[in-house]
């Protein structure tokens, strides 16, 4: 199965924190926003970015009219809902906007699980990697969802 993503800037930010951008090679294909990628050059674009394989697009982030996301997650979201591939972010609003236009998305937690569905990553590995999102990182993550991402790996 072929796995297509494009993630606005608050994945490659907190996963960068924890070491771990790699794990955005799960997806056969990811797109960047050139928006996003603006976003996250601004705070230092994250070193592992560059071993990456991903594509800049352009977007028409005009498209989506919710003015509680910024530019980036409006572009992502553009890009996700055109061309029917999942939408990385940690951004609540942007989650809950993606889920009114039918629009599958993951965010970092998600995007742990994935890897470890796809055997990148063993089960304590990815809880490891859970936890430290919650404390290692930028992202406010509650300990009910870390806990509810590792049930998820438990039920792989």
């Amino acid at each position: 199965m072929t796995l297509a993503a494009v993630s606005d800037a608050g994945p490659l930010i907190h996963l960068a924190e924890i070491d771990s951008l790699e794990l955005l090679s799960t997806f056969d294909t990811l797109l960047v926003p050139e928006t996003v990628y603006r976003e996250v050059e601004t705070g230092g674009v994250p070193d592992r970015l560059a071993d990456l394989s991903y594509e800049l697009v352009e977007a028409d982030e005009s498209r989506i009219g919710a003015e509680e996301l910024d530019a980036g997650e409006r572009a992502a979201l553009a890009i996700a809902d055109e061309r029917g591939i999942v939408l990385l972010t940690d951004d609540l609003a942007a989650r809950e906007a993606a889920s009114d236009a039918d629009v599958e998305v993951h965010g970092s937690i998600g995007i742990i699980a994935l890897s470890y569905g796809r055997g990148l990553l063993d089960r304590d590995e990815s809880a490891s990697r859970m936890r430290a999102l919650q404390h290692e990182t930028s992202l406010f993550v509650t300990e009910a969802v870390v806990e509810r991402g590792i049930r998820i790996l438990d039920e792989q």
